[in-house]
């Protein structure tokens, strides 16, 4: 178990919304800080959509850049149900930041995979500590959609 000091963050959402940049951001920033960051990408089939994630832990010393299972102190989810998903990654007093962005995958139109009705109720009832962001709208108020990621 980690002490205080430390932090895992996990960032999940599918290929384009900017899984990757933020992580890298994220660890630009601790390290600037003064901190040692370790992480880890998966990013497969991201160019068509698939699931992208990144583990990001953030610490005085760290020693290996993937978050133990159930051990993630904040998730950060650009989709809905990538968010649902990753959800058991979570810590039991953990924080989830949600975006109500909703990105349908190809491979529900094919029946072979069933899209939640409303991910972020199903991740409210298993966690009380979730925000859900409308990022898309803030982004849009702001001027530039390409901002979501930064949101």
């Amino acid at each position: 178990m980690m002490d205080k000091t430390h932090k895992n963050i996990l960032i999940v959402g599918v290929g384009g919304q900017g899984v990757l940049l933020a992580s890298e951001l994220l660890s630009e920033v601790a390290i600037m800080s003064g901190l040692d960051v370790k992480k880890s990408e998966v990013h497969g089939m991201s160019q068509r959509g698939g699931v992208v994630s990144s583990h990001v832990r953030i610490g005085k010393k760290i020693f290996s850049p993937i978050i133990p299972y159930g051990q993630a102190d904040i998730l950060l989810s650009f989709e809905q149900a990538e968010g649902l998903r990753a959800l058991d990654w979570l810590a039991p007093n953990g924080q989830v930041i949600v975006s109500r962005t909703r990105l349908v995958p190809p491979i529900a139109n094919f029946g072979t995979f069933s899209y939640p009705d409303d991910p972020v109720a199903e991740i409210k009832k298993k966690t009380p500590q979730v925000i859900a962001v409308d990022a898309d709208r803030m982004a849009l108020e702001l001027g530039n959609t390409r901002l979501v990621n930064t949101i």
